[in-house]
């Protein structure tokens, strides 16, 4: 709605702000603290989310070696399957997780890979991994968790692969759970980027709760916000290819690639603008990424880290190539920890502000 925008809370101190939500992740966990299980898990960045929330996770999935690395090293005490989804049981799962039976568990979380769907790449309608969805789905049906939340990209309501889509709403449904879908982007939640996700979050039937989606909560924090503070390197510049070092010379700010060169090349590779947000990014590298919005050259890990809205103090193991990949793969963690406090407001918790003992 016009002038909704002007009645969004501006976050002045983008560092200081993501610094607030770190202290909120290192607080220690109230004993009734909500619960999660986080499949796809990638390199933590829901995790980190729920855990800005106040939630405590029992278990996380992921097969990626250097994203496992990645997790255990910020997320100490986690268990982690280290695997293949399609491999894991119910049974196992919930061992793992501490869980005597089903329905004790708060909220399953999972964000299928989604290269099949997304636009920025070949958009693939038979791509197996379009059909990951369905172990989510498996475990989801064994757990019976009260809440789900189910995160992919905008290209799954695109073109033909809304038939996809509509198959996975009709298996979400047919689990136990009354399921809404809608599309949200980060930047309405403190993250400096313009990252529109679909995001399905369902509750379970017999608790008779309408699931529904967090309202925008600020205005975008642009470029030069989530930068400030990030130090300039000293020494070399990253090297680049001929075209890539001229893009990095030529290019202004708020262009593509293709923009400079005129020729379907380059559509992912981005030149930040220092007064808007950042454009979604991937892993990919090549004519993929952003730019600096000044410098001559393709952004650092720092930079990569900020406008995903992970805090600086999160590590992350092998080269600024592995972490640009774990970061381009990641759900935003303010963006999670939005969707995160919502579901503990709305479903979770009672009027004196305990979480509701469901399955008691």
């Amino acid at each position: 709605m016009p002038g909704m925008r002007t009645l969004l809370s501006e976050i002045a101190d983008y560092p200081a702000h993501l610094d607030a939500a770190w202290q909120q992740h290192l607080a220690p966990r109230q004993p009734d603290a909500p619960t999660v299980i986080s499949t796809f898990a990638g390199a933590g960045g829901s995790s980190l989310g729920y855990s800005m929330a106040g939630y405590r996770e029992l278990l996380a999935v992921e097969w990626d070696d250097n994203a496992v690395e990645t997790f255990r090293l910020n997320f100490h005490g986690v268990p982690v399957y280290h695997g293949d989804i399609a491999k894991l049981s119910v049974q196992e799962c919930m061992d793992l997780a501490g869980l005597t039976e089903p329905g004790q568990l708060d909220v399953l979380d999972g964000s299928p890979p989604c290269q099949g769907f997304s636009t920025a790449g070949k958009r693939n309608f038979n791509d197996g991994r379009n059909q990951l969805f369905r172990e989510y789905v498996r475990l989801l049906r064994g757990l019976q968790p009260k809440v789900f939340v189910m995160e992919n990209v905008s290209g799954m309501v695109k073109g033909k692969m809304k038939l996809i889509f509509a198959d996975i709403l009709r298996e979400l449904k047919a689990s136990g759970y009354v399921v809404s879908a809608r599309l949200l982007n980060a930047m309405y939640f403190g993250v400096p980027q313009s990252r529109e996700r679909m995001i399905f979050i369902g509750v379970r039937e017999d608790l008779g709760i309408a699931p529904s989606h967090p309202k925008a909560e600020s205005r975008p924090v642009t470029v030069r916000q989530a930068l400030d503070g990030i130090e300039c390197l000293s020494g070399p510049l990253p090297t680049h290819g001929t075209k890539i070092a001229e893009c990095c010379q030529g290019m202004r700010q708020g262009t593509t690639a293709s923009d400079f060169y005129r020729k379907n090349w380059g559509f992912n590779l981005y030149r930040l603008h220092w007064d808007k947000p950042s454009p979604t990014f991937t892993k990919g590298g090549g004519a993929c990424g952003l730019i600096h919005p000044v410098l001559p050259r393709k952004c650092i890990k720092d930079e990569y880290q900020a406008v995903m809205s992970f805090a600086r103090q999160y590590r992350f193991v092998g080269t600024d190539d592995d972490a640009r990949a774990r970061l381009g793969n990641s759900v935003p963690p303010l963006f999670m920890r939005a969707i995160a406090q919502h579901i503990r407001e709305t479903v979770l918790l009672d009027s004196s502000g305990s979480v509701v003992d469901h399955a008691a």
